[in-house]
């Protein structure tokens, strides 16, 4: 995947994140398209795909939201970090690790962003933000079982390796 290709499908997402996912929620619980698919980029391609898919995807969400500039951008620049350590920890069950990481960072993407628009603009009066966001966390682990393996075993099976057989 080129850095170019993973820099349109970011804004891509963004713009179906901020149009179409409003109507897929469920009770409290909105996805985070940029999130979900950035981790699953960044495991099944790698760490300069995953930075480019944040970066471009953030400014996108921050721009189109109106939102601080840069707010999201950072905090999904940390997760696709994250991403990448964890695609190499659980490296022996890749289809899986998008699951896990999806859930972990997305409670840490959801508190980042929560602690930074509390700084950048007026504080949020939330008085537990875990219980805010974890439906959110949930609906992002689910979207990824059903989009990570078989995005990352389409990506390993294109990209296989042919070696000579002795």
């Amino acid at each position: 995947m080129t850095l170019l290709l993973a820099a349109v499908g970011a804004t891509v997402a963004a713009l179906f994140e901020l149009t179409v996912t409003s109507y897929l929620r469920v009770g409290d619980a909105q996805p985070h398209l940029v999130f979900v698919l950035g981790v699953i980029v960044t495991i099944a391609v790698g760490l300069e795909a995953g930075l480019v898919w944040a970066f471009v995807g953030g400014l996108a969400i921050d721009v189109l939201a109106q939102r601080p500039l840069g707010s999201t951008s950072f905090a999904l620049l940390l997760c696709m970090g994250g991403a990448s350590i964890i695609g190499h920890v659980f490296a022996r069950v890749r289809p899986l690790a998008p699951i896990i990481a999806t859930f972990l960072l997305s409670l840490v993407y959801s508190m980042v962003s929560f602690a930074l628009m509390s700084a950048l603009l007026s504080p949020l009066p939330v008085s537990d933000p875990l219980s805010v966001v974890l439906p959110g966390a949930i609906y992002d682990t689910v979207l990824a079982a059903i989009i990570g393996p078989l995005v990352i075993s389409i990506h390993d099976r294109r990209t296989a390796v042919e070696r000579v057989d002795w």
